[in-house]
């Protein structure tokens, strides 16, 4: 059976997964829901984007969607803490018993997601950070070459003028000597 290239986001991430059918594409992202009726998932079919989940059928492969300024943009904005509450009386849980034959739910990977998400933004963040400090170390580098060079040659310069004041002045000198009684 050939396969296919499925395409679903989670959190700031495509997740992709060659799989023979829809169905399977759905077990492999672990989802209980036809993503595909929601509209939520698709079929891929771009060779940029189709080449490593091919490599690796049947396992979920995630990719950045965005900058991290993107996304850091799309974020909802941070909620402010608020004071933890005292409880007045404590409350035991009570576990309802379990139905026999009836599965519990998979649990969700948001919090997960969300963790990737987070972690890759800084990741982002930390990257463009250090490719502007590399910019700005060559950019000093090559100022203090210029500075070096423009001294050598000022050097250069005023000690050739110094070296001809000094003949000047060796020579006046001589011919002061010799008119001396």
């Amino acid at each position: 059976m050939a396969l296919k290239v499925y395409r679903t986001p989670i959190g700031f991430h495509d997740a992709y997964v060659a799989a023979p059918s829809q169905k399977a594409a759905l077990a492999a992202w672990g989802s209980d829901a036809d993503l595909f009726a929601r509209g939520v998932a698709e079929v891929v079919t771009d060779e940029a984007l189709t080449a490593e989940p091919l490599a690796r059928p049947g396992e979920v492969v995630k990719r950045l969607r965005g900058t991290a300024d993107e996304q850091l943009a799309a974020a909802p904005p941070r909620k402010k803490e608020r004071p933890p509450r005292v409880a007045r009386v404590a409350r035991v849980a009570v576990k309802s018993p379990v139905k026999a034959g009836k599965a519990s739910p998979r649990p969700k990977r948001d919090a997960v997601d969300e963790a990737d998400a987070a972690l890759a933004a800084a990741a982002s963040v930390h990257r463009n950070a250090d490719q502007a400090l590399a910019v700005e170390e060559q950019a000093l580098a090559d100022r203090r070459r210029r500075l070096r060079t423009d001294w050598l040659t000022e050097r250069d310069r005023l000690e050739g003028k110094r070296d001809e004041a000094e003949a000047r002045y060796a020579a006046a000198l001589k011919t002061w000597q010799a008119d001396q009684p």
